[in-house]
């Protein structure tokens, strides 16, 4: 395994500046955003794909100092209804030929989350039994076979026809897609362009062992976010894992993402990484720096010397 760094915790720099900074942290490569939510400091999509020169000029600058795209990100929710379902599906869809012009094989993504009914214009992210009230299982299903699958089987065309590989899924919450369960369901109707990005923070805050769901997605792994969270103690007893709070309001939250090390300690991720190389999985790490509680410097430095004494190499 190798690592990367998602770049937009450098979103302040030039791209040349940005890639001056991760290859003096001792990294060679970069996971850097194109669409969706993303501000995509360092990839202006649309700009690349309209002109050759400025492509050229892009990938130049990886050239000359030995670096390498481990992975564009294009996270948002294309299954929405209405304008930002439009909006993210074009960025999605822009992401795959841009990918595909710079050689990039794999690019990770979100599953989306449809609304829970035809005229709906929110989305909809069903959590509870579909047992009761009854309109739960309707709404999943539709969401599923209406929605969802149609909108990926043909995206995965377009993957096909743009050379682009791997479609890595990151299991985040509110999305169709959010544990091996779901990804392997959109897997099977889909095919196996579809895997997922493993970011264990998100199976940490939903209760789940990232170590064992490493195990269930053998073969399926595409790409791994190097994030921690913690759980707090004395918070999380009293109301459980669910938290609507925002991510500023760190001291109160019953979770928060942190540096990797500061919420399971390195012989966690020892096992987990190895875990994954047992799996199959012999990719990039991206470190995703989303510590609230240290500066950015310190959550980066933190990090990479957590992951750099605990990847399988």
């Amino acid at each position: 395994m190798k690592l990367s760094i998602c770049t937009d915790v450098y979103g302040n720099l030039s791209y040349t500046d940005m890639l001056d900074k991760v290859q003096s942290l001792g990294v060679n490569a970069v996971e850097m955003t194109t669409g969706g939510w993303a501000s995509c400091p360092h990839v202006p999509t649309a700009q690349l794909l309209a002109d050759e020169g400025k492509l050229k000029a892009f990938k130049a600058e990886l050239e000359k100092r030995g670096m390498e795209i481990s992975a564009l990100n294009c996270s948002g929710n294309p299954l929405s209804p209405g304008e930002m379902g439009e909006k993210h599906t074009k960025s999605t869809y822009d992401t795959i030929v841009l990918a595909g012009k710079l050689g990039v094989k794999k690019v990770v993504m979100m599953s989306g989350c449809p609304a829970g009914a035809p005229g709906d214009q929110t989305p909809n992210w069903i959590t509870s039994t579909v047992s009761w009230p009854d309109y739960m299982g309707p709404a999943l299903e539709y969401q599923w076979n209406d929605v969802a699958i149609p909108w990926w089987k043909k995206f995965v065309e377009h993957c096909k026809a743009n050379k682009v590989e791997q479609i890595a899924i990151e299991e985040f919450p509110c999305m169709l897609v959010y544990n091996p369960s779901t990804l392997l369901r959109l897997r099977a109707a889909v095919g196996p362009v579809v895997g997922m990005n493993l970011d264990p923070s998100h199976l940490m805050v939903m209760g789940a062992d990232p170590i064992a769901s490493a195990r269930a997605l053998k073969g399926a792994i595409f790409h791994i976010h190097g994030k921690d969270a913690r759980v707090e103690r004395g918070l999380c007893d009293i109301d459980g894992l669910l938290e609507t709070k925002p991510v500023t309001e760190s001291d109160s939250r019953t979770w928060n993402y942190v540096a990797v090390g500061c919420g399971h300690g390195l012989q966690w991720w020892k096992e987990f990484f190895s875990v994954c190389r047992m799996g199959g999985y012999d990719g990039h790490v991206s470190l995703e720096m989303e510590d609230l509680t240290m500066s950015v410097e310190a959550g980066v430095l933190t990090s990479i010397d957590a992951l750099k004494q605990t990847i399988s190499q």
